[in-house]
């Protein structure tokens, strides 16, 4: 099934402002961290978009969507719930179908000209089956991650078949339970921030708050649950993650971009200036 709905969460509270920081992006044009999601997503073939988001928070949302404004529409997380809550809440707006989810605090830069969001939906629509995008990753960045453990299944391609997933594991337990055979010692599969999940994602959420009502609602207990019960797989993307609430997060993904870019020649002139002056 053709995948032509897309949900971004943006209602943690302590990360509301990022998807609302400027950027120059790869053409040189000033626009919102969501504003490029977003565009990455509509490249990609989604056609309606759904953005959770903090109560009050809709005016600037809306305002950062650029051009897409009209086709995006917000729902409020009315109270601190966790992440696995956010996803509930878009609930209706997804319906019975697949849907691509990105996190709002996170912007891809691909390897080439197919973007990593274009590439996980072809994984997926192939596969037809749940399919999240990771990333290799240093065993020092782990409790920053979530994580999965499996088998590559995909032969030349970098395809793995899911049986653990972990929230952000210390080193021990992921080298307890989640070794990947072939990957290189001391790093993990991390998730990248893009995931397409079928529908079923939502009654396993409502277990999940079920179990424990008094809880926040994660999300990768619930893709746990899903890897016992189905074919679900990681697709290690050709591109990078980068985290804009990470520390100089903001400053790596825009570098990110514009050495992607147009600008290549004159943002690269004017890094080898800047440590040519750090050297004196």
């Amino acid at each position: 099934m053709p995948i032509r709905k897309a949900l971004v969460t943006a209602a943690n509270p302590r990360q509301r402002t990022l998807p609302l920081q400027t950027l120059i992006d790869q053409q040189g044009e000033s626009k919102s961290a969501l504003q490029v999601i977003l565009e990455e997503a509509a490249g990609a073939g989604i056609e309606e978009f759904c953005v959770v988001v903090c109560p009050g928070d809709e005016t600037a949302y809306a305002e950062a969507c650029g051009e897409l404004r009209p086709r995006v529409r917000f729902v409020v997380q009315k109270a601190v719930q966790g992440y696995g809550h956010a996803i509930l809440c878009s609930r209706e707006f997804v319906g019975d179908q697949p849907f691509l989810h990105l996190v709002g605090d996170h912007l891809h830069v691909a390897q080439g000209t197919t973007s990593c969001a274009r590439q996980l939906i072809d994984i997926a629509v192939a596969e037809n089956t749940s399919v999240s995008a990771v990333q290799p990753t240093r065993e020092s960045q782990l409790t920053a991650y979530g994580a999965v453990g499996g088998r590559l299944v995909g032969g030349d391609r970098p395809l793995y078949q899911i049986d653990t997933v972990l929230e952000k594991p210390t080193p021990t337990v992921a080298e307890q339970q989640l070794i990947v055979p072939g990957l290189r010692a001391g790093f993990y599969l991390c998730f990248f921030g893009l995931h397409v999940l079928g529908p079923e994602i939502f009654a396993l959420l409502e277990e999940q708050r079920a179990a424990a009502p008094d809880r926040p609602l994660g999300l990768s207990s619930a893709l746990h649950a899903l890897a016992a019960r189905q074919r679900y797989l990681a697709f290690s993307i050709a591109g990078r993650r980068y985290d804009i609430g990470a520390p100089y997060g903001l400053l790596l993904a825009q570098l990110a971009l514009s050495l992607s870019g147009r600008d290549r020649d004159r943002v690269l002139t004017q890094l080898i200036e800047l440590l040519a002056v750090r050297a004196d």
